[in-house]
């Protein structure tokens, strides 16, 4: 079905394009753009009819007319419009001879013709200019005024307007003739100031009633002058002679004709002869700048031959606009006659096309049909097959969950062996009133953990194969939650954070499975514990919901929270958070959301300053069958503690001791931080780090190892090397790299990032012993070098910053070593860290103080100086540095075994 309706749509576009063919063959190719100025004038609308039957005899022309009503502001307009159209030409009939230049200019600039038709423009950038010489028509009527009085006469010119090229050179032109004349008198009137009761004309026909002729601008002022002269002096006998010499009804030649005007000058419009000359352009003809059109005097001698001339004119225009829509008629007619012819014969194709294919289809039909029938049994065998191998699968995957499952429960055998034992230890050491060491709470903490987990693993299986069955028994709450909070109360005062635990009814009761609450309870505190930092708060609110006989239990803490869009995502299997580096197993919550579900309750989580978890448990036993209620439990809550010491152990830190070496740990593990630091704080002074603050730290100490792990809260282990590493102030410290991931992957990071030793977990103590003792031993053997070759050391000798530091640090000293005043402020200054950390790091290279070095420099430089020069021990012990000659004297003994002046005797060579 598709490929037919494709093979329609295919037909009906080709249909479409054919049928458009035409038309598009015929659109119009030539753009010509008309901007007329007057709208209400005879002689204007003539142009325009002109124009239109000229255009209308060139199929590919399109003319549009635009009208400005008198106005420059619409003649600006329309000519910016048809720029914008992308016209071929422009032709004007300016209004006014200079407000339209700067858009007449653009258009030139943008190389668009401009014809310029009838008035003129204040400029020369246009293609061409067509019109009738305006100062020869104003000639034309004082030779035919002069003619008709014999040289005598009194006359009234009603000149046009001032602003326009007509206007001004008809006048001059008819000037320059009557001028001629002494006895020729001449009074003017502006076109407008002629037709009022006061006007100015009809002042001088009432002061001068000998007035002859009266020349008007154009016929039609020249028809309203005859009209107020006949109504104010019926007998007057007054020639008027106007312009334009138009045919038809109120036109001047009629005028003439019947006598109201004594003669008209031909104005052409000009109309056709601006379309030829524009078709001219667009065929890329050469035209002339100026085009003159003729003129003559129409007077009652030859009025009626030009207007039988005009007439003929007229009416041959008349039979060509007839003729031309005979044949658009007959072009339409043809091209719909063509359209339906080629959609028969279409349609027949499609019908053909529409009958093969169905043929084709049958067949194609049977191929398939076939061919399904063969893929229809493959699959079934597939299927078949599939299935076998699924419950092969199956049960594969049961076999290994029950290994491991087995294998969970085999844990708990020997993790039962270390608890009772270290139990038992503990109750003979305080039997005989022996304190519990702190590996034996270590082992009893940490088996504890380990236990907690494989229970999960379990309750996980539990939950998976639905083998959980609710036991609940009637439970009041705060009692509950206060038996299972005791246990964190340690961990609160470990890390001073404020735990709360409130309820609205302290007698409010629910059927609770207590083992599985247990868990819901601890699996959210452990969480809240974890991931608030020191100082922080968590707290537990009980709320009774009446209204909804429900309870409602708010676990708040103010921790790093859940990221917004991972809030979905939380009670997941395996579901690890993407804003903490805290490894767990990623089954607690889920199986707390599980065992909820269980007591036909709900747990929603809200992210803001911090996580908090709501629990709602309906009141009541109405919503538990029977055999999920227990009256009397058979075993009453029994909660295990975590710790085996009720006291909290406050670590107090080293402070340094001058005669030990310093290490810095990073560990987020408190237990760890605190059982390595115990291990090795007798050999060396330690500072612990729980990574929040390790880049600080380290730059405050400047230790002489780090240790760092590389899973941490807030930055990676690998981020903080790359920092220390890349910081001039501890590029020299050895860093030891701990971590969990033993792959070759993070072995690389570790290097890349500028780690000197990687270890991973479970690390050997006396490992990490040597280890520490190695790179100790590597600092000290550096340092003997450095001390050694103080003045000989080279930029990147060996591809360590160190060479790079001294050789900066002893290039300063060497500037300033004249200079007795210079400080170790001013020289840490320059080396852009502080005094301490410029001391630490010396005292770390090489083994002296700043001080010490400095004055070493200084000793070196004056035994070259001994050696060669001739300058007297005061002036060599003032070059060097040193306020005074005696206490050089003295240091130089001190560091050499003889005075100044000895090694001067023995060694004096200044050929050196």
């Amino acid at each position: 079905m598709k490929k037919n309706q494709y093979l329609v749509i295919v037909f009906i576009i080709t249909i479409v394009l054919v049928s458009c063919e035409n038309y598009s063959d015929k659109s119009p190719k030539i753009k010509i753009g008309f901007s007329q100025s007057i709208d209400n004038d005879i002689w204007r609308k003539s142009m325009d009819h002109a124009m239109e039957v000229e255009a209308s005899l060139h199929p590919g022309v399109s003319l549009t007319i635009y009208n400005a009503n008198r106005k420059a502001k619409n003649q600006i307009r329309d000519i910016e419009n048809m720029i914008k159209q992308n016209v071929d030409v422009i032709i004007v009939a300016p209004y006014e001879s200079d407000s339209i230049v700067p858009v007449l200019e653009k258009a030139n600039t943008l190389g668009v013709p401009v014809i310029i038709v009838d008035r003129k423009v204040k400029t020369s950038n246009y293609t061409a200019f067509i019109g009738a010489d305006n100062v020869e028509v104003g000639k034309i009527a004082g030779k035919q005024i002069v003619s008709l009085s014999k040289g005598k006469a009194n006359i009234i010119e009603i000149r046009g307007e001032s602003v326009t090229s007509p206007g001004i050179e008809r006048s001059l032109g008819f000037k320059k003739i009557i001028d001629q004349y002494p006895n020729i008198k001449t009074s003017s009137v502006d076109y407008d100031d002629f037709n009022s009761p006061n006007s100015k004309y009809l002042k001088l026909l009432t002061s001068n009633p000998n007035i002859d002729y009266v020349f008007s601008f154009n016929d039609i002022i020249a028809y309203k002058a005859w009209e107020i002269t006949k109504k104010r002096f019926p007998n007057n006998r007054i020639k008027f002679i106007g312009v334009d010499g138009l045919n038809g009804p109120n036109g001047g030649l009629q005028l003439v004709k019947d006598g109201v005007l004594a003669g008209t000058v031909l104005y052409p419009t000009g109309g056709s002869e601006a379309i030829k000359l524009a078709l001219k352009i667009t065929n890329k003809e050469i035209v002339p700048k100026n085009n003159k059109l003729n003129t003559t005097m129409i007077d009652s001698l030859n009025a009626d031959m030009m207007s039988s001339q005009f007439d003929k004119i007229t009416i041959q225009q008349s039979n060509i606009e007839q003729q031309q829509n005979i044949i658009k008629n007959q072009e339409i007619n043809y091209s719909t006659q063509n359209n339906l012819l080629k959609l028969l014969f279409f349609l027949f194709l499609i019908v053909l096309g529409l009958a093969l294919y169905s043929v084709y289809s049958r067949i194609i039909i049977s191929r398939k049909k076939q061919e399904l029938e063969a893929k229809n049994l493959k699959i079934k065998n597939q299927r078949n097959q599939i299935k076998s191998y699924s419950e092969e699968l199956k049960l594969s995957n049961e076999a290994r969950l029950n290994f491991f499952t087995g294998l969970s429960h085999e844990f708990k055998t020997p993790l039962t062996l270390i608890l009772s034992s270290v139990e038992s230890l503990e109750t003979e050491f305080k039997n005989k009133g022996i304190s519990v060491t702190k590996e034996i709470n270590l082992m009893y903490n940490n088996s504890r953990r380990l236990l907690r987990l494989i229970n999960q693993l379990l309750d996980y299986r539990k939950m998976e194969d639905q083998k959980f069955t609710l036991r609940a028994s009637k439970t009041n709450i705060l009692d509950f939650s206060k038996s299972i909070i005791s246990d964190f109360d340690r961990e609160a005062k470990k890390k001073n954070i404020d735990f709360s635990l409130t309820t609205t009814n302290p007698d409010l009761e629910a059927y609770l499975d207590r083992n599985l609450m247990d868990k819901v309870y601890f699996n959210l505190l452990s969480n809240a514990f974890k991931f608030t930092p020191e100082k922080g708060k968590i707290s537990i609110t009980i709320k009774e919901d009446k209204n909804n006989n429900t309870v409602k239990i708010y676990f708040k803490d103010s921790g790093i929270g859940i990221p917004d869009h991972e809030l979905g995502e939380v009670f997941n299997a395996f579901y690890q958070g993407s804003n903490s580096n805290r490894n767990g197993s990623g089954i607690g919550l889920h199986l707390s959301k599980s065992f909820v579900e269980l007591h036909k309750g709900n747990i929603e989580i809200h992210s803001k300053n911090g996580a908090e978890f709501i629990i709602t448990l309906p009141l009541g036993s109405t919503h538990l069958n029977e055999k999920e209620i227990i009256k009397d439990p058979v075993l009453d809550y029994v909660h295990h503690s975590d710790y085996l010491d009720l006291e909290v152990i406050q670590k107090s830190e080293f402070k340094n001791v001058e005669d030990k070496y310093s290490i810095l740990y990073i560990e987020d593990n408190k237990d760890l931080l605190d059982f390595v630091s115990d291990k090795f704080s007798t050999d060396y002074t330690f500072f612990l780090s729980d990574g929040t603050d390790a880049v600080d730290r380290a730059l405050e100490l400047i230790p002489d190892i780090i240790i760092c792990d590389l899973n941490l809260p807030e930055i990676s282990g690998l981020q903080i090397c790359e920092i220390l590493k890349k910081d001039l102030r501890t590029s020299h410290i050895p860093i030891i790299i701990l971590t969990a991931s033993d792959d070759q992957n993070s072995y690389l990071k570790a290097l890349e990032s500028g780690a000197d030793i990687f270890l991973t977990k479970p690390f050997n103590l006396k490992v990490l012993a040597q280890s520490i003792k190695g790179l100790l031993f590597n600092r000290e053997k550096l340092r003997y070098y450095y001390s050694n070759n103080i003045v000989n050391i080279e930029e990147g000798s060996f591809g360590i910053s160190e060479q790079d530091f001294l050789k900066k640090l002893n290039d300063l000293i060497g500037k300033n070593i004249e200079n007795s005043s210079y400080t170790v402020e001013e020289l840490a200054s320059d080396l852009a860290i502080s005094r301490v950390q410029l001391y630490r790091k010396v005292k770390a290279i090489m083994g002296i103080s700043i001080s010490d070095h400095i004055n070493n420099l200084r000793l070196h430089e004056s035994k070259k100086l001994l050696k060669k020069s001739n300058f007297s021990i005061s002036e060599i012990a003032y070059a060097v540095g040193f306020t005074t000659p005696n206490y050089f004297s003295s240091s130089f003994k001190n560091k050499f075994g003889m005075s100044p002046k000895e090694f001067k005797t023995l060694y004096h060579d200044p050929t050196l």
